[in-house]
């Protein structure tokens, strides 16, 4: 599947709108874009350039919508952003194109690493410090998870153009659910005995998550 096939376009797409929301919530929502844009084709450099630009409205608009949070302070503060993203975009905008796309290639492990380290750092803070409930959340991941597995077993007997794509960063949307509920359970938990079977739980989200990096870094490498 090409950047110039019409479902692929719609999936970037629907891929943007998830990585923004999840900006919104607890950052990170580039390790969504960036994979699925290096999945497609399209070079490291050109990827991250991409990445970055179509990310930044939605940061810019995430950080605006919470101003009523920060408080008084919220000027002084979108205004310190605003200077430390600009600065940090050009320095690593200047370092990106300096490196080239083989550095990018010969750094795809730790881009992995690091991917799921960000993901599940993030999301699983957002997790820990909501206090609304999640376990609708975490039934509907649950089923959409099911439904994953059975769409992996068609693409076993079935080749669909960008299947790969779309189960890898599909998947990545349901652990966010299911990290998001875990990190909850490990703060509203206080029965001991439960503590083992919690751990298996992160462990499996971080390991599913590490898998779904490494199917869509590793395209391209």
């Amino acid at each position: 599947m090409t950047t110039h096939h019409p479902g692929y376009l719609v999936f970037l797409l629907v891929t943007s709108v998830v990585a923004g929301v999840m900006n919104a919530l607890a950052g990170g929502g580039t390790v969504l874009t960036f994979p699925t844009l290096l999945a497609a084709g399209v070079s490291p450099v050109a990827a991250n350039a991409t990445n970055a630009v179509a990310l930044v409205p939605g940061s810019f608009t995430a950080g605006w919508g919470f101003r009523r949070e920060l408080g008084a302070s919220s000027g002084r503060v979108l205004a310190f952003l605003l200077g430390a993203s600009l600065s940090g975009g050009l320095v690593g905008a200047w370092l990106v194109v300096l490196a080239g796309d083989g550095l990018f290639r010969a750094l795809v492990p730790w881009l992995i690493l690091g991917a799921t380290a960000l993901f599940i750092g993030g999301i699983g803070a957002a997790g820990y410090a909501t206090r609304r409930d999640l376990s609708p959340l975490a039934r509907a991941s649950f089923w959409a998870l099911v439904a994953l597995i059975g769409f992996g077993i068609v693409l076993v007997f079935v080749q669909i153009p960008g299947g790969a794509v779309i189960y890898a960063v599909a998947g990545l949307v349901i652990f966010a659910g299911l990290t998001l509920f875990d990190f909850q359970r490990l703060r509203r938990t206080q029965d001991i005995r439960t503590a083992p079977l919690l751990a298996s739980s992160i462990f499996l989200d971080v390991l599913n998550v590490f898998l779904l990096f490494l199917s869509l870094f590793g395209r391209d490498s």
